[in-house]
């Protein structure tokens, strides 16, 4: 069993930053790839970035350039840095715990946290 606890949103003006975090409970953590989805109201949701074990990563187009994902085993934690923040980045953003970075992208993951809210004004 894995619990993840996300820390770290906010109100930030467009072209801020901010670091996400998730905290995860469990032994294997180091065994999931993680990945961090958002969802606007209205939109559908959307994988933003994962993380392999082994850590090969993957990006969202409209991310690439901005957003880093990386992790610390030792910490059982996984990271988010979000730089050069849009509007419509806002989101509610969790982080998930899936077998693979492909079935993080084809929306199949273990568990889930409870997400931290993201809001970019203009």
């Amino acid at each position: 069993q894995v619990q993840l606890v996300e820390s770290g949103g906010g109100l930030v003006q467009a072209g801020g930053s901010l670091r996400l975090s998730c905290a995860a409970s469990g032994r294997t953590f180091s065994r999931y790839a993680m990945g961090w989805f958002r969802q606007a109201p209205g939109k559908e949701r959307e994988l933003v970035a994962a993380i392999s074990s082994g850590g090969s990563t993957y990006y969202k187009d409209s991310v690439k350039g901005r957003f880093t994902i990386s992790r610390d085993n030792a910490k059982n934690t996984v990271y988010l840095q979000m730089n050069s923040l849009k509007p419509e980045d806002t989101a509610l953003y969790y982080c998930v715990a899936c077998g693979s970075v492909y079935e993080c992208s084809m929306g199949t993951y273990d568990y889930w946290g409870q997400g931290t809210q993201v809001t970019v004004s203009s």
